[in-house]
C-alpha cells in the first residue's frame, strides 16, 4: 500500500491549546483496513446505524486526540461502537492506485443488500403500488408547507 502512496496525508491540525500545527502522517495499512471496514459497513449496517457509527467515530477521534481515553463518555462510545459492529464481517477486495484505496468487490453473510429486493421490476418481493403510498405519506409535511406558503 505504501508504494502506491496510500495512507499519506499532510494536514493542518488544531491543537488542544489553540494553536495550529502541520502534521504529516503515513498509515498505509490502516488506510486499507479502513476502506475495507467502510465497504462492509455499507452492506451490513442500515442507514441510521451507519449515521450513528460515523458520529461515534468523530466523537471518539476528538476524545482520543485530546487525551480523554479514560473517560466515561469514551467507554460508552466504545461499547456503542462494538454493539454496532457485531454483524460487520465479510470479504473485501481493495484496489490500490495513485494514493487511493478503493473497495472493488465486497460480500458479507450479513449483507442487507439483496438484488431481488433492490430491483424495481415486476416480482414477488416489491410491488410498485406500495411506493406511491409511501411517497405520498413521506412527502406529506413538505406538501402541507408548500400549501401554507402559497
Amino acid at each position: 500500500a505504501g508504494k502506491h502512496g496510500v495512507g499519506r496525508i499532510d494536514i493542518t491540525e488544531n491543537r488542544l491549546v489553540g494553536m495550529k500545527s502541520r502534521g504529516c502522517y503515513e498509515t498505509p495499512g490502516g488506510t486499507v483496513m479502513f476502506a475495507g471496514l467502510r465497504a462492509i459497513e455499507e452492506l451490513v449496517l442500515d442507514k441510521t446505524s451507519r449515521t450513528w457509527r460515523e458520529q461515534i467515530a468523530g466523537q471518539m477521534s476528538h476524545l482520543v486526540y485530546d487525551g480523554r481515553w479514560f473517560t466515561p463518555l469514551c467507554k460508552s462510545l466504545i461499547a456503542a461502537s462494538e454493539s454496532l459492529a457485531e454483524s460487520v464481517n465479510g470479504d473485501v477486495v481493495i484496489k490500490l492506485y495513485k494514493g487511493q484505496a478503493t473497495a472493488v468487490k465486497k460480500r458479507s453473510p450479513n449483507s442487507l443488500y439483496s438484488e431481488s429486493f433492490a430491483t424495481f421490476g415486476e416480482d414477488d418481493v416489491y410491488d410498485q403500488k406500495h411506493a406511491e403510498g409511501f411517497i405520498r405519506l413521506y412527502s406529506l409535511a413538505s406538501r402541507i408547507r408548500a400549501l401554507n406558503t402559497k
